[in-house]
């Protein structure tokens, strides 16, 4: 890694044998010193990726810069790094890889399938799924709670997609290996590439399906929305709606276990969890930085579409820059004493969503299975502990756990 500070900053040392795209360092615990001390002496440095290259941002303000400013970071090139120097091929057709305005008009009809008020219509839903999920914890023997909290997303995408509950397992395994094919856990015996391809290939071929029969048996889900959708006065092509099937189903089902496991794994044995219980009207906002403390996605890439500065850095055009969310979400001069899990703290401006236009479609659905599953996880159970050591995800894309055991008493 090539540091290239401001002129007003000291060079890196240390940080420079680290690779940002590494898997086992987030495997091994993540990356938040180096973050930041990145952030510290090198917000923009140059990294290097083989052959390839890219710009690292890990500063609050340059992150937001980076992702709400289209004209000058295009996201059609890919947004996550295993597509460096590839190119997607899904861009300007797929939602999460269209720039404005085309974006704005494919979001738009999916932002009214996904509004608060068809989210409250399934609470009730939701929160039966939640409650089954927890029932063993209330056995006292060990529980697999990162285990149990990979069911819940895929329970609540896979309704609002009317997907077969019988393929439900098979899908949060396919969706794993897209986003942690280097984890002996998803990955097959042929390796992180295979693994890949497979799992792409397996949830394409199954989206053609089920975009086949919901053609001749439409509902109010969302494929049945995306059958309907309109874009330059046409409607979808097949390859475009399963794309966004991939897409809607992908971003939700790997994202939003993990501000719940985060949570766990920082405060099991201690007495904040039981704090939080006391407190209902700490709900929401021990949602929101159990978001901050979690930024499940870990980096969103963009390429420049002309010649920029950030932070007085020059950066070419075409050359690819990475964000990352879980450092500007442990920023010192946006948020005090970031590296505490505080569920009092205000204001609390995170981007574990993005910015921008780009802004997560899900968001408003995570926040409200979040808020059930903490009201039902605290208001059912106390006496958390950790009953062996958490596994995390060997993923540089999303920044959680496969395996964490714990106990606790109901109360």
């Amino acid at each position: 890694m090539t540091a290239v500070p401001p002129t007003t900053r000291c060079p890196v040392s240390a940080p420079q044998q680290v690779d940002l795209i590494d898997p086992g360092l987030y495997h091994r615990g993540g990356a938040h010193e180096l973050w930041r001390r990145l952030r510290r002496d090198a917000p923009v440095s140059r990294q290097a990726a083989g052959d390839l290259g890219y710009w690292s941002v890990v500063g609050y303000a340059e992150a937001n810069r980076v992702l709400r400013d289209h004209e000058a970071f295009t996201s059609e090139q890919g947004t996550l790094l295993n597509l460096l120097g590839k190119g997607d091929p899904a861009g300007g057709r797929q939602m999460a890889v269209t720039d404005p305005p085309q974006h704005s008009r494919l979001r738009g009809p999916l932002q009214q399938a996904l509004s608060i008020r068809t989210v409250e219509n399934d609470r009730e839903a939701v929160r039966a799924v939640v409650v089954e999920l927890l029932r063993p914890l209330a056995d006292g023997g060990p529980f697999d709670f990162a285990a149990a909290m990979a069911a819940m997303p895929m329970a609540v995408i896979g309704t609002m997609m009317a997907l077969p509950e019988q393929d439900w397992p098979r899908l949060v395994r396919l969706t794993h290996a897209c986003i942690a094919a280097d984890d002996p856990e998803f990955q097959l015996a042929a390796g992180p590439q295979a693994t890949l391809v497979t799992a792409h290939r397996e949830l394409f071929a199954y989206f053609q399906d089920v975009v086949t029969r919901r053609r001749r048996s439409p509902g109010d889900d969302l494929i049945s929305v995306l059958l309907t959708m309109e874009l330059d006065g046409r409607r979808l092509s097949p390859g475009e709606i399963v794309s966004n099937c991939y897409s809607l189903l992908l971003g939700a089902a790997v994202t939003t276990a993990q501000p719940p496991n985060a949570a766990m794994a920082e405060l099991a044995g201690t007495a904040v969890l039981d704090d939080w219980a006391a407190h209902p009207e700490l709900l929401n906002g021990g949602v929101e930085e159990a978001l901050r403390w979690a930024s499940p996605t870990q980096h969103f890439m963009r390429h420049t579409t002309r010649d920029v500065e950030v932070l007085g850095v020059p950066i070419p055009a075409g050359d690819a820059v990475v964000v990352w969310l879980a450092s500007a979400n442990r920023d010192e001069t946006v948020f005090a004493d970031p590296d505490t899990f505080d569920i009092r703290r205000r204001p609390n401006k995170h981007i574990a969503f993005g910015v921008g236009a780009h802004y997560c479609i899900g968001h408003t659905v995570a926040r409200v299975t979040l808020r059930i599953l903490f009201t039902e996880l605290l208001g059912r159970f106390t006496g958390f502990e950790l009953a062996g050591t958490p596994r995390r995800m060997r993923s540089n894309i999303i920044a959680g756990f496969t395996h964490l055991p714990i106990t606790a008493r109901a109360r």
